[in-house]
């Protein structure tokens, strides 16, 4: 059993980026349907002010840390994570998974185009996948308020007519964690897993930091250069360091 730490009230699972692949290779050969989710400091932050993202997070099959910051605050309060294991990172284990093993995958997320743009370089590295389907993010369902709504069915009645191993779902958080949440028992596939803009690195759209930012666990400072815009997103870390230092209990096993 893995075992789990909660931040700020979140459950984390102490987990590697190895471990966490193991537990998926454990999911692909159940029938029911398992949820990873891939939450950051920024979401966790997110999640203190509302609980009901909270126990969506919480309700998930495996919560890996995808935030360095997370990490840190762990050793600093002495219950530590074992590293970051980012949602982009466990999505290429899952594609080598698929892969090895001939399992189907939907795309669902991203812009029009990015998606298929995804599914093609991906067949292209990874010829023994089946890609199943694949389908924009930007349709009314519950990710935008419009639960149930006839687009939305659409949509997942295009995933289950293909039946997939494996889903990545790429709305962005917590879009993505709200639809996965309130879709999960609809939907016939093994395994979903919330990886944010992973389509759009998938897909060439998106550069990734450069190794040094990664290694270094700065791949929010790479991005905030990038995109200057984020700067009000990431000034939620220091409220979250202080958070952390000042207080007793926001750490807890």
């Amino acid at each position: 059993m893995v075992q789990s730490i909660k931040i700020m009230g979140v459950r984390v699972d102490k987990v590697t980026l190895n471990s966490a692949e193991r537990e998926a290779k454990g999911y692909l050969k159940q029938n029911d349907t398992n949820v990873i989710y891939t939450p950051n400091t920024e979401i966790v932050m997110a999640a203190k002010k509302d609980n009901k993202l909270k126990r969506i997070l919480n309700d998930g099959d495996l919560i890996v840390p995808d935030g360095i910051g997370l990490v840190y605050a762990s050793r600093i309060k002495k219950k530590p994570l074992a590293e970051r294991v980012t949602g982009y990172d466990l999505s290429i284990k899952l594609l080598e998974i698929a892969n090895k093993n001939g399992y189907k995958l939907f795309l669902l997320g991203g812009k029009q185009g990015v998606a298929k743009e995804a599914s093609e370089k991906i067949k292209k590295k990874y010829p023994n996948i089946k890609i199943a389907g694949y389908h924009h993010g930007y349709f009314k369902g519950t990710h935008i308020g419009y639960k149930g709504h006839d687009e939305e069915k659409k949509v997942i009645e295009q995933i289950n007519s293909v039946n997939p191993d494996i889903l990545f779902v790429g709305f962005g958080a917590p879009k993505q964690e709200i639809w996965i949440h309130n879709n999960k028992h609809d939907l016939n596939t093994k395994l979903i897993i919330g990886n944010g803009g992973t389509l759009d690195v998938l897909a060439g759209r998106v550069k990734r930091a450069p190794m040094i930012y990664q290694k270094l666990g700065l791949e929010w400072l790479y991005r905030l250069i990038k995109e200057p815009r984020r700067v009000k997103r990431q000034a939620v870390l220091p409220l979250f360091a202080l958070k952390v230092l000042f207080s007793k209990n926001n750490i807890v096993e």
